[in-house]
C-alpha cells in the first residue's frame, strides 16, 4: 500500500525516529499510524536495551516547588551535551512537575518508561537516580535554587514560622531563597548539632581526643581541646552554625533569629536537600 508522506512526516515529529524508520513502521503496519507508533517503540526499547550498560556519569538536577509540596530529581546520562539537550532538560522539568503534583515518588514506573522513551529518541543511555519529595504545611515555605546554566547542583530549603502569614513577608521569602542559595555554596552535612549523626559525632570525638592526648596533656585539658575541636568541625558542617553566606559573621541560625526580631515571630530553617551530579549516595 501507499504511504503517504504526511503520515511518515506526522510519525517523525511524534516519535523522534528517522525517516526510513517511520516509514517501514507504516509498511509494516500496513498503514496503521497507533501500531506503527507501537512497533518503532518496541524497536526503541531494544536499542535503550543495548545502551543501559554505558556509564552514566552525567547529569541534571532539577526542582520545582508548589503549594504545599516541593521536588527535587536527579537524572544521569552519558555526556554534558545530552544533560544541555532540550529535549533531556523538558523530560526531567516535567516529571519534578508531576512529582510536585500528584506527590509520587521518583521511582515510580510511570516515570522509567518515561525516560525510556526519551533514550529512543535522544539516543543515549539515562536513568533516574535518585528524587525526594518535600512536603509543607500552612506555616512553612519551601524554596529552590539550580546553580548554574549545567543544572549540576540542586537545593531545596524549608522554613518554618510561628504565623502563617508570614510566609507572604519579602523578607521572610528572601531569607528561604538566601538559605538555598547557602545550602548550594557550603553543603552542609546536617541541619544542626543536635540533628547530627550521633555515631558520627562520636567517631569525631574520639578521633579529637586520640590527638589532644599525643600532646601529651592532663586529662582535663585533653578533653577541652578534643570538645573545642568537635565544636569548631560541627559548626563547619551543620546548617545552622555555619557562617551565613551573606554575612560570615553571623551564623544562620543568628540571622534567622534577628529576622524574627524584624517580622515579629519566629522564623527557623526546618530543612533542606542538597544533590550534586554523580555525587555518592
Amino acid at each position: 500500500m501507499e504511504i503517504k508522506a504526511s503520515d511518515v512526516k506526522k510519525l517523525r515529529e511524534k516519535t523522534g525516529a528517522g525517516m526510513m524508520d517511520c516509514k517501514k513502521a507504516l509498511s509494516e503496519a500496513e498503514g496503521d499510524f497507533s501500531r506503527a507508533e507501537k512497533i518503532l517503540k518496541e524497536l526503541g526499547l531494544a536499542a535503550a536495551a543495548k545502551r543501559g550498560g554505558r556509564a552514566t556519569n552525567e547529569g541534571r538536577v532539577f526542582t520545582h516547588v508548589g503549594e504545599n509540596r516541593a521536588a527535587i530529581l536527579e537524572i544521569s546520562c552519558e555526556t554534558d551535551f545530552v544533560a544541555r539537550n532540550e529535549d533531556f532538560v523538558k523530560l526531567g522539568s516535567s516529571i519534578v512537575q508531576d512529582m510536585v503534583e500528584t506527590g509520587k515518588p521518583a521511582v515510580d514506573p510511570a516515570y522509567a518508561a518515561k525516560v525510556q522513551e526519551a533514550i529512543t529518541t535522544i539516543k543515549e543511555n539515562m536513568a533516574i537516580r535518585r528524587g525526594e519529595v518535600m512536603e509543607t504545611d500552612d506555616h512553612e515555605l519551601i524554596s529552590d535554587y539550580i546553580h548554574g546554566e549545567s543544572g549540576r547542583i540542586g537545593v531545596l530549603a524549608k522554613i518554618r514560622t510561628d504565623d502563617s502569614a508570614l510566609l507572604a513577608n519579602d523578607h521572610v521569602r528572601g531569607f528561604a531563597f538566601d538559605v538555598a542559595l547557602h545550602v548550594a555554596a557550603f553543603r552542609p552535612s546536617y541541619l544542626s548539632t543536635a540533628t547530627a549523626d550521633a555515631g558520627y559525632v562520636r567517631e569525631q570525638e574520639e578521633i579529637f581526643v586520640a590527638q589532644a592526648m599525643a600532646l601529651g596533656k592532663p586529662e582535663n585539658v585533653t578533653k577541652g581541646i578534643a570538645a573545642g575541636k568537635l565544636k569548631k568541625h560541627l559548626a563547619e558542617i551543620c546548617l545552622a552554625e555555619q557562617g551565613f553566606v551573606k554575612d560570615e559573621k553571623r551564623s544562620v541560625v543568628q540571622v534567622a533569629q534577628d529576622l524574627s526580631k524584624q517580622v515579629g515571630g519566629t522564623v527557623e530553617v526546618a530543612g533542606f536537600v542538597y544533590y550534586m551530579v554523580g555525587e555518592e549516595v
